[in-house]
């Protein structure tokens, strides 16, 4: 079959990534159909998103309706995947949040080597664990029971701890040798499983290749049972979220989500504009004038018949009034009792705006 982002992907090789090559995911391919009407597949290190991009197109072709979802750590590969893919999340496969049995597919063909460990040491025992292992421990249990798993991965990392990973979660596992064999990668196809007991047989096939029994390579054409990608669950919930957001993901995605967030009605729900004040129903007496000024309900520039102009404020404040009182008790003892009490005291303020020598004074109005 023609892979058309192949030349896209090459573009990216560098920094010790390197895509999925033609041959291996043709055959890959090959041995994939359809299981229900809308799939949702998953690779959670999806480079630059070419090689998952193609599993969406075959699924495509074959009938489905496909979600194509991805998570990326370096940048540009990232941004370049969400291009061509549905979702991308630009994280750490660590930060990444994804509902767990929601995939149909897992395409896994994760970085190769080592962690970095946090001591110095020379001996094997010293290093960080496989990264292949790390990456397979955090994505199988996104897959559902009965989805596909398509796992690419050097042969010689299938020691035993790996090996029953493997076996312990999956059935129909097949193992073959990529066609291209510069990193001497195995290509092992299998099938989710509901069970917590590895399957001996399996592991010790997975065993033995990681021991250099090396399996047959990968065919061009499938020529036994497919794999089938199940479809997902009808209104069933989903997440892929990113634990971590960088500025530049928030921004896409509020952009993605205009019109679906509460910004549009950020003016209706903060508006400052405050409705025009009604008048009183009759004329406000002394008393009433002098209450409202009191609480801060009125204020404003004043001029008097002599021409003092004033812009006044009044507000309130309470201040507590002490009261004691004394009471001789029978044994001829004297106690003491405070009593404390809430007193409201209008303040009303201005600021004198009459031109000369006071201009600009604060004064009290009593």
């Amino acid at each position: 079959m023609a892979l058309i982002f192949q030349r896209l992907a090459r573009n990216f090789i560098k920094n010790g990534y390197f895509p999925t090559d033609e041959a291996t995911l043709a055959g890959v391919l090959s041995a994939l159909d359809i299981g229900g009407a809308t799939l949702r597949i998953l690779d959670p290190c999806c480079g630059e998103g070419t090689a998952l991009a193609e599993v969406k197109q075959h699924l495509t072709d074959c009938g489905a309706k496909v979600e194509a979802l991805g998570v990326e750590f370096d940048a540009e590969r990232a941004w370049h995947a969400k291009g061509l893919l549905d979702t991308v999340a630009h994280s750490d496969v660590a930060d990444v949040f994804v509902t767990a049995r929601s995939v149909g597919l897992l395409f896994l063909n994760p970085p190769y080597g080592h962690t970095v460990a946090d001591r110095a040491g020379t001996s094997e025992r010293a290093r960080g664990d496989r990264l292949e292992k790390l990456f397979c421990r955090k994505a199988f249990p996104w897959l559902k029971f009965s989805g596909v798993l398509a796992l690419i991965v050097p042969h010689y990392v299938l020691d035993a701890e790996f090996a029953e990973l493997i076996a312990r979660g999956f059935g129909r596992v097949q193992v073959f040798m990529a066609p291209e064999q510069r990193f001497r990668q195995c290509v092992i196809l299998g099938v989710k499983r509901r069970s917590d007991r590895p399957d001996p047989q399996v592991a010790a096939k997975l065993e033995a290749v990681g021991r250099g029994e090396l399996p047959e390579t990968l065919p061009d054409a499938w020529t036994e049972e497919p794999y089938l990608v199940p479809g997902i669950t009808e209104g069933a919930e989903f997440a892929l979220r990113a634990l971590r957001l960088d500025a530049a993901q928030l921004a896409a995605e509020l952009g993605r989500l205009a019109g679906h967030t509460l910004w549009p009605r950020f003016p209706a729900m903060f508006s400052s504009a405050q409705p025009p004040n009604r008048p009183p129903l009759r004329a406000m007496s002394r008393w009433h004038l002098a209450l409202a000024l009191a609480a801060g309900q009125i204020g404003g520039v004043i001029r008097s018949k002599s021409g003092r102009t004033l812009l006044i404020k009044g507000d309130t404040f309470k201040e507590k009034e002490t009261h004691v009182e004394y009471e001789e008790r029978r044994d001829g003892t004297v106690a003491e009792t405070r009593i404390l009490t809430d007193r409201f005291v209008p303040v009303i303020r201005a600021i004198d705006l009459t031109p000369g020598p006071g201009y600009g004074d604060i004064v009290t109005i009593s």
